[in-house]
């Protein structure tokens, strides 16, 4: 059990895809605007990491590996993550139009995400079992609600904040993902030489 917690928790914070390895930046920066809409997106990339995850490594350990097919694996990855894409467009689009509203082109992003795709290569290069295939997908998705919902909320705060009329906008939005990314890295740890 601890090894597992481990793993959600290096996934989470320490390896966070979008703080320290600077996948996802899209979304990252394009959802990160408005809160509710973060938590959103946020909850959206976790279940379609996690779901997209779990068919992957069936896929890669009951039919690419026996078959001799590894070679294939990016290529079949992307289509499952494209179809749950597809899937949980429709859903929101019938049962949540104004969240469906608010992510706009964005949803349709997540299908291209290098977070979305990253996690199942990283899975199956480790040789992951199925638990932690799970478990680092779920982690994973997890650090990427934090780090969009850490960035939103800072960003909705510098509404009400005199920044230059030079970084308003963008300009101040990389200063902060780069102040975050610091922060993250402090959980890395020191590294003797």
């Amino acid at each position: 059990m601890t090894e597992y917690l481990l793993l959600f928790i290096s996934a989470a914070i320490v390896n966070n895809f979008v703080l320290t390895r600077f996948l996802g930046l899209c979304i990252f920066f394009g959802v990160s605007k408005r809160l509710d809409a973060s938590l959103g997106m946020g909850m959206a990339v976790t279940s379609v990491i996690t779901l997209s995850s779990m068919l992957a490594w069936v896929v890669y350990t009951f039919v690419l590996l026996p078959l001799d097919l590894v070679f294939l694996k990016t290529v079949v990855f992307v289509l499952l993550i494209a179809s749950f894409v597809q899937l949980l467009e429709m859903v929101i689009k019938k049962y949540a139009p104004a969240l469906y509203g608010m992510w706009g082109i964005y949803l349709l992003l997540i299908a291209t995400n290098c977070v979305v795709l990253g996690v199942p290569l990283i899975n199956a290069e480790s040789d992951f079992t199925f638990m932690k295939s799970v478990v680092n997908a779920l982690g994973s998705g997890v650090g990427f609600a934090i780090a969009i919902v850490l960035m939103a909320s800072l960003r909705e705060k510098l509404e009400y904040a005199d920044v230059p009329k030079p970084l308003q906008g963008m300009g101040i939005a990389f200063i902060l993902a780069g102040m975050l990314a610091l922060s993250f890295l402090g959980f890395s740890g020191m590294i003797k030489i």
